[in-house]
This record gives C-alpha cells, structure tokens and sequence, in this order.
C-alpha cells in the first residue's frame, strides 16, 4: 500500500494506493491519525487506487472519522471503485461516512 499526503489549502487530501487489509492497516491508521493529531482535521481520502478493503481497513475509516469530528473536523472518501464501495455498502459505511464521486467534489464539500 502507498500513501501520498497533499495540504490543499483548508483540507488534507491522502491518496491510497492498494489493499487496506490486517497487513497495511496499522500504517493507513497511524498516518491518519497523525493528520488529526497535527490539526488537520478535514480529511479527503482519495480511494481511487484502493482495490481491496477488509475489517481491518473499515476499523481504521471509522476510528479516523470519529477522531476527525471529535475534534471539529470530518473524514470523507473519494472516487471509491465499485468493489470497494459494494464492501462499505454491506458493512453498513456508506451511511456513516460521505462519499463522493471524486476528490474535488470531496474537497468542495467542506466549503459549504
């Protein structure tokens, strides 16, 4: 798994790349949390390369997301592929997190 950090203006756009799975979730929790705990708290993860999501990957989304609210801010997901939006569907994520078709309607939706 690859992870890209980018500071866009009023929120942090983390691009995924890869499986988030028992193996590679502990360092996609670490690097969101870290991004909170810094005071970016408005988070945009762009899923595009994600190809796979498991238990593992969806306990990190959600401890990411109520740490970002916790502290003012929120978590939301970006340009999410089919397999992967069809596991936050069955797990019931799709109505706890935002989604969004890409990352600039994720980015732009902060401002309203």
């Amino acid at each position: 798994m690859e992870i890209e950090i980018v500071d866009a203006a009023m929120v942090t756009i983390v691009r995924i790349r890869g499986s988030v799975d028992g193996l590679t979730s502990d360092r996609l929790t670490g690097a969101l949390g870290e991004q909170v705990r810094t005071g970016r708290t408005r988070i945009v993860a762009d899923f595009a390369g994600v190809e796979y999501i498991s238990s593992a990957g969806l306990r990190t989304l959600l401890a990411t997301l109520k740490e970002a609210r916790q502290k003012g801010g929120d978590f939301r997901l970006a340009a999410v592929s089919p397999d992967v939006h069809r596991v936050l569907d069955l797990s019931g994520f799709t109505s706890i997190l935002k989604l969004f078709a890409d990352v600039e309607s994720a980015v732009g939706s902060f401002g309203e």
